[in-house]
């Protein structure tokens, strides 16, 4: 569904990256890609878009990765913050800002969202029975404990959720459990004073507001959240016993709290606001941060994630805001549509980081330009279901659909263009009845494109732009130019012009998904602008944009084709079917 007709600007963020690392490409494709194709899409169609990310660097990923690699743990989280800009930087990620959850504007949010929270008493103080280690001498949050699920069985789930089934757990659920630190088993549990959110209170409200957004959210985010509210909402623990963190202010917890720091899932979410406030400070906006979360705003608030985010944006972060928001004088808005995905499955088994089973991000750039990737994880996005990576289906998809369909194109047309007419826009002859059905078959295919792409259905946008290019290469094989020079200039001249008002069309419908091969293809007829547009206009009006006589560029290859060769010393470096 198309954000509202009211809407005048659109908010985008994607799940926080953790910091502990290079990212996989499930993690890419599951947030922070998609995210950036709808914001590319959104900003071509002329409206306002902010799209906002930043790294996660609390909670106990931080900690253990920084004493693996050696390093002060805020050391380690500045320098891996530089690593997964620059890394999204070279996949063409548009991020408006990328922030920090370690930021000083998000360490004052949480603790005045806590404040709030304190203040209109959804928090209180609990003793709860915590692991302590007795061979590291301190508390183990929840990450720092690892055992067997009891749902599934696997072997190296940790104490706050299980990555193989999803299932959020406490450490104490584990059977066999140790210390993710030591590998010790030697382990008790002892009494220790957090602070609750109480999200059973806001079971009612939940359910009303996710009710009204069934229809806007997809299957499988709407059944997770159901899921969570039919099983009972359970309020939640948002301290923990760690060094690094957002401390817990004194004035809350009646000084039982002293040296905890809040959950890493409750200071996370808050960050997409932070970071809005990081954006606005480092751009020198001042207070226009506030406006795009207000709840009045005419703004379209839309949220990517995987789906085992899912359930801490559709009850911990919206309670959260909730309860912030019943002192508020101008309340903070919830999320209008959050696009959920599956997961992205590595020769059947899961990438992983913890594992560095998988395709990294580093390690794509070295091998690949970004948009060969950009245009095969979205075009087999896990929107419905798990999709799986193999390195031949990989090579298929980017030999038939890029170098094949839009590559040849783009080739042929403008090297004929140079060879046959001296390199500039041919004159001569008018567009005739195959041209119109060009045209007409071009606009309906558009309009279905354009609402595929509203409606963030990644694989289906995917499939009509291919389409698209199709259409392009079934009209330039039917006139044959290339043969009717011989007989009719002037019809070869109709179907080459056509065929060149097709490529700068290309370069604007594909801008979202493949945003440096666009604006190459764009200036192959003419310069680009640095916002490739919507071709929203009718394409009879369209293609008949390029002025005869203009000077083009023939193109050189867009799109190697992948050999056999490189698929095989990619299975023997990445791991494959063995």
């Amino acid at each position: 569904m198309p954000p509202n007709s009211s809407v005048s600007r659109v908010l985008i963020t994607s799940a926080l990256p953790y910091i502990n690392g290079v990212k996989h490409l499930g993690n890419l494709v599951g947030s922070m890609l998609p995210a950036d194709i709808y914001a590319r899409f959104q900003r071509a169609r002329g409206r306002e878009t902010l799209f906002i990310c930043a790294t996660d660097e609390h909670g106990t990923p931080a900690e253990l990765a920084a004493l693996d690699a050696g390093q002060p743990v805020d050391v380690y989280c500045r320098e891996q913050h530089e690593i997964q800009k620059n890394l999204g930087a070279g996949f063409d990620l548009s991020w408006d800002y990328f922030g920090r959850s370690s930021s000083p504007e998000n360490r004052q949010l949480t603790q005045e969202f806590a404040r709030d929270l304190w203040r209109n008493g959804h928090l209180d103080v609990r003793t709860t029975r915590q692991v302590y280690s007795n061979a590291d001498g301190r508390f183990l949050p929840d990450r720092y404990v690892i055992g067997t699920c009891p749902h599934c069985g696997y072997d190296r789930a940790r104490g706050d959720q299980c990555e193989n089934c999803t299932r959020v757990l406490d450490p104490t659920d584990l059977i066999n459990p140790r210390s993710a630190l030591s590998g010790s088993p030697d382990i008790e549990i002892r009494d220790s004073a957090h602070l609750f959110l109480k999200q059973s209170a806001f079971a009612g409200r939940l359910r009303t507001w996710i009710d009204s957004k069934k229809d806007e959210w997809p299957q499988l985010v709407t059944s997770i959240a159901y899921k969570w509210l039919d099983e009972g909402l359970q309020d939640r623990g948002i301290t923990r016993d760690l060094a690094w963190g957002v401390p817990v202010p004194d004035d809350i917890g009646d000084g039982q709290l002293k040296g905890k720091v809040f959950y890493v899932w409750f200071d996370a979410p808050i960050e997409y606001i932070g970071a809005t406030w990081e954006w606005a400070n480092a751009t020198g906006k001042g207070d226009v941060w506030r406006d795009w979360w207000d709840e009045d705003a005419t703004t379209s608030y839309v949220e990517f994630m995987g789906k085992d985010n899912v359930p801490f944006h559709t009850v911990g972060f919206p309670c959260t805001l909730l309860g912030v928001n019943d002192s508020a004088s101008r309340k903070w808005k919830l999320v209008d549509r959050l696009k959920g995905f599956n997961w992205v499955n590595y020769y059947g088994g899961k990438f992983s980081t913890s594992q560095k089973r998988g395709v990294f991000m580093d390690a794509a750039l070295e091998i690949l330009p970004a948009d060969y990737w950009r245009y095969y994880l979205m075009a087999n996005a896990p929107e419905s279901a798990d999709s799986n990576f193999t390195w031949e289906h990989f090579a298929g998809t980017v030999n038939k659909d890029l170098a094949d369909v839009l590559g040849n194109f783009v080739n042929r047309v403008t090297r004929f263009c140079a060879a046959r007419f001296d390199g500039i826009v041919p004159e001569g002859g008018a567009y005739g009845p195959e041209e119109a059905a060009l045209a007409a078959e071009l606009d309906r295919r558009i309009a279905a494109y354009t609402d595929y792409m509203e409606a963030m259905e990644f694989r289906k946008s995917t499939a009509e732009l291919r389409a698209i290019w199709v259409l392009g290469n079934e009209y330039l094989t039917k006139a044959a130019p290339w043969t009717a020079i011989k007989t009719d200039r002037d019809r070869a001249a109709v179907s080459v012009r056509m065929g060149l008002n097709l490529v700068r069309l290309f370069a604007h419908l594909s801008a979202p998904f493949i945003p440096s091969s666009a604006k190459k293809i764009h200036g192959a007829v003419m310069a680009a602008p640095d916002l490739i547009p919507w071709p929203d206009q009718p394409m009879a009006q369209f293609l008949d944009g390029l002025t005869p006589g203009q000077p083009i560029q023939p193109s050189d290859v867009l799109f190697a084709k992948l050999t056999d060769e490189q698929i095989a010393a990619w299975e023997q470096r990445f791991g494959g079917t063995s």
